[in-house]
């Protein structure tokens, strides 16, 4: 059964792995869990009966105007059974009131967000993607 959690309270760090897959240097798992700790919102999918968690997003703010929700993921596993929409959907909601919540994803993904309403704008983004993979999230 997939519950939504909004903390990590009675996760273990065995209980979050699994993300990250094919980056080119994933974030430890303590890492992770400092991300999750330190976002302005944070929901969960846990799965009760294996007792981890299969997904999640976070969403950083400045508590007043504007949302950006920088992660979203779903093991492969579970993906393809509404568990990502219903992330972003709690997350929305933990995050009422802000005039813009903002996502950045890969083309392959805009499908994904334009059926939960999202609109593609003109944007810009800077990725430090070479100096990333030369660097170790311990």
């Amino acid at each position: 059964m997939i519950e939504y959690r909004h903390n990590l309270e009675g996760i273990t760090d065995d209980a979050l792995s699994g993300f990250f897959v094919g980056w080119p240097s994933p974030p430890s798992v303590s890492k992770f869990r400092e991300i999750l700790e330190k976002s302005y919102a944070v929901v969960l999918a846990w799965d009760s009966e294996r007792s981890e968690v299969i997904g999640f997003a976070t969403a950083i703010s400045d508590r007043v105007f504007a949302a950006f929700m920088p992660l979203l993921e779903v093991k492969a596993e579970y993906q393809k059974r509404g568990i990502g929409s219903e992330l972003v959907r709690r997350i929305e909601s933990q995050l009422g009131g802000m005039y813009s919540i903002d996502i950045v994803c890969d083309p392959e993904l805009e499908s994904f967000y334009s059926r939960l309403g999202y609109v593609s704008l003109c944007g810009q983004a800077k990725r430090f993607r070479s100096g990333y993979a030369n660097t170790t999230f311990t």
